[in-house]
């Protein structure tokens, strides 16, 4: 193959000398300190202090101030507090329940030490005889606890349920539980999915059975480094985080470390083809990728850190893990992984070792030339085009609907969910787990205010002390109705002129996450984008191709939601997105994306210096295009990956960040981006002079 490399590239070269730092992290001295002392440390770190614990609470998932989570608070103070509720429900196999059953039933329940149920005793029978429940109090704790203690409510209903009776078990500490048996082993499932999906598609983009090793055992002590960093520092500072965090940072580091090393080793590998001393290849390509990997993994830590101005706690602790674990990745890909491959040989790559006078990466008979030469021929045309097709995606955007019901938050209907069904085709809707109002006025003036209301069935006093009193309220609605909706609201007006009284549970906390998502994205959203472009501009001294970058992945945006919207309406059958998806997808999509432009845009600038705007765009296309799509495929893989969890949410966000990726990196980088330097030529650059 003819050998591309531009007459003046030895010039280029000497004019962009290795920084000191750089060259001592691959030095022939040095190199095997930076290889191996932080994977010991990382290794020693696993082994004495593992990953960091703290002990859940009421409020971590409850946005901060809202009424909801301001009940909850006053809730704290009720003699009841250590208790969950979980509501038994016995139903018959056939027909009715018989006399003898309901007997046996009532003894149960005496037993479990049930509470409430009115004239029936502990036992509630619905009026079709063909069910009855029982109200038992779980002790609270962490989700662990309130798990161990379901479990072994759910021995004792099976061993103790009547003859032609089902016993199940539901309510929000059955709910609970199930919901942490979700993430029951779940990290491991998830870390060793998430591995083998990069193994997989690094040894595809390398086409070696060795290479794909390297990387992926230091990303790999990246990922475990990162969890005991961030879960000890969150400790510490007694921030809260819930179990998704940790299976959500390692997709993260997984993805956007393999990302790191891709475009490393591919510098190193083109510098093979022009230096015969491998550590001099290292340090020069090391030195190149290291502006462009900082500038990415800066964004993106500022981005992430944006998330510490959310009213939710577990959404601020997931932004600080997150941010720890990009400056772990980076950190790992920028200093171990060159010194572990500089140290490894030209060997590592075999069968296609690199050798001296090999053409260069810049291939002008590439797949991506030729890409780009088509797009050079009618840029204009391409633009439009790709513009047509985000805008057509974008239109299921505006039919999005925020709010999952209790019911729809698995993919997999657990237990919980499907007794709650099955109680509502008996009992009045909210009974199992009623509205709850808290106060420290008067109960009674309360109840009546309440009792009042339009849209409540029923009210029932609850537990009182220390100055606080409860009341259980059932709605008339269905859960997650607008029905249920409007009584909140009109409860909430009833009582609005009583002292600091509440209205909390599972409804009205429903409502309030709803609110509180809506006020982040009026904060937090501008101040992602707003630092995602003032890093551009600090990295390119541009004002141009900054403001096209950021256009750009907010089109990504809004094309990958819209274009899930009809997928989750569709194949997948859910009828609403949960309310983090939204910002946590604009997040990571945005500063994932802007990736991708940053690991183009920083190669045609150097490109630019000796070859002009419109070349230098056209060869950093070629340079970068095998890498860039081999990353962006990994990244969007990475995150689907989050499916392999039965909770909606992640799949939810899985699914929007995989296809946004993908659109990222096989259309807009490859085409749009592209287009448009090629349509403003040195415009493109201004203010800043890239020729040199």
């Amino acid at each position: 193959m003819t050998d591309h490399r531009p007459e003046h590239r030895p010039e280029h070269r000497s004019s962009q000398r290795p920084h000191p730092v750089t060259s001592r992290i691959v030095a022939r001295r040095t190199a095997w300190l930076f290889a191996f002392l932080p994977l010991v440390a990382a290794l020693l770190g696993l082994v004495l202090l593992g990953e960091g614990d703290r002990p859940q609470e009421p409020l971590d998932q409850l946005p901060r101030d809202l009424d909801s989570t301001l009940a909850t608070e006053l809730e704290q103070r009720l003699p009841d507090e250590g208790s969950d509720t979980a509501v038994v429900l016995w139903t018959a196999d056939e027909g009715e329940l018989d006399r003898g059953a309901l007997d046996e039933l009532r003894s149960v329940a005496q037993d479990l030490d049930a509470v409430g149920g009115g004239p029936q005793g502990p036992v509630s029978v619905a009026e079709d005889g063909t069910a009855a429940i029982a109200i038992v109090q779980v002790a609270s704790g962490s989700a662990t606890d309130v798990s161990a203690e379901v479990e072994d409510l759910r021995e004792e209903l099976e061993e103790t349920a009547p003859d032609g009776v089902t016993a199940r078990a539901t309510g929000p500490a059955a709910v609970q539980a199930d919901l942490a048996a979700v993430f029951d082993g779940a990290n491991f499932r998830l870390l060793a999915v998430t591995a083998g999906v990069v193994a997989l598609l690094l040894v595809i983009t390398y086409r070696s059975p060795v290479l794909w090793l390297v990387p992926l055992t230091v990303v790999g002590v990246a990922d475990r480094f990162a969890a005991i960093a961030s879960t000890q520092v969150m400790a510490a500072l007694d921030v809260a985080w819930d179990e998704s965090t940790v299976g959500i940072l390692s997709v993260l580091v997984f993805g956007a470390g393999t990302n790191y090393a891709l475009l490393l080793i591919s510098r190193y590998r083109d510098e093979l083809r022009h230096v015969e001393d491998r550590y001099a290849a290292m340090a020069t390509a090391l030195a190149r990728t290291a502006e462009a990997v900082l500038a990415s993994a800066t964004t993106v830590v500022l981005g992430l850190l944006t998330l510490l101005l959310s009213v939710v706690p577990t959404t601020r602790g997931l932004g600080l893990a997150c941010a720890i674990g990009v400056v772990v990745a980076a950190f790992f890909a920028l200093v171990v992984l060159p010194a572990a491959l500089v140290l490894c040989g030209r060997w590592v790559f075999w069968p296609k070792v690199p050798r001296t006078g090999q053409a260069a990466l810049v291939d002008m008979d590439s797949f991506w030339h030729r890409v780009g030469a088509r797009v050079a021929r009618r840029p204009a045309v391409f633009a439009c085009a790709t513009v047509a097709v985000i805008a057509a995606l974008t239109i299921g955007l505006f039919g999005i609907s925020t709010g999952l019901d209790q019911d729809e938050q698995f993919l997999d209907e657990p237990e919980a969910i499907s007794a709650s069904t099955r109680l509502a085709e008996s009992f009045p809707a909210g009974l199992t787990d009623p509205t709850r109002v808290v106060t420290t006025a008067d109960p009674q003036e309360v109840a009546r205010a309440v009792e009042g209301a339009e849209g409540v069935a029923s009210v029932q006093p609850g537990p009182q002390g220390d100055g606080v009193a409860s009341l259980n309220v059932v709605l008339e609605g269905s859960p997650g109705s607008g029905e249920a909706e409007s009584a909140i609201a009109a409860i909430r007006e009833a009582v609005d002129g009583l002292d600091d009284t509440h209205v909390g549970g599972t409804e009205a906390s429903a409502i309030d996450a709803r609110e509180g998502a809506a006020r982040e994205g009026v904060v937090i959203l501008p101040l992602i984008l707003g630092l995602v472009l003032a890093a551009l501009l600090l990295l390119l001294r541009s004002v141009v191709a900054p403001l096209i970058l950021v256009a750009t992945v907010l089109g990504t945006y809004a094309a990958s939601m819209g274009a899930a919207w009809w997928l989750f309406t569709g194949p997948l059958g859910f009828s609403a997105l949960d309310e983090s998806v939204p910002l946590l997808a604009f997040l990571f999509l945005v500063a994932l994306g802007v990736d991708y432009n940053i690991f183009l845009v920083t190669r045609a600038r150097e490109e630019a210096a000796g070859h002009g705007a419109r070349d230098g765009m056209l060869r950093a296309l070629a340079a970068t295009g095998g890498v860039i799509t081999s990353a962006g495929i990994l990244l969007a893989a990475v995150f689907a990956v989050l499916g392999v969890l039965p909770l909606v949410v992640l799949a939810q966000l899985g699914t929007i960040i995989c296809i946004g990726v993908l659109l990222d990196t096989l259309l807009v980088r490859t085409v749009l981006v592209p287009a448009a330097a090629l349509l403003l030529g040195d415009r493109f650059w201004w203010p800043r002079k890239v020729r040199g």
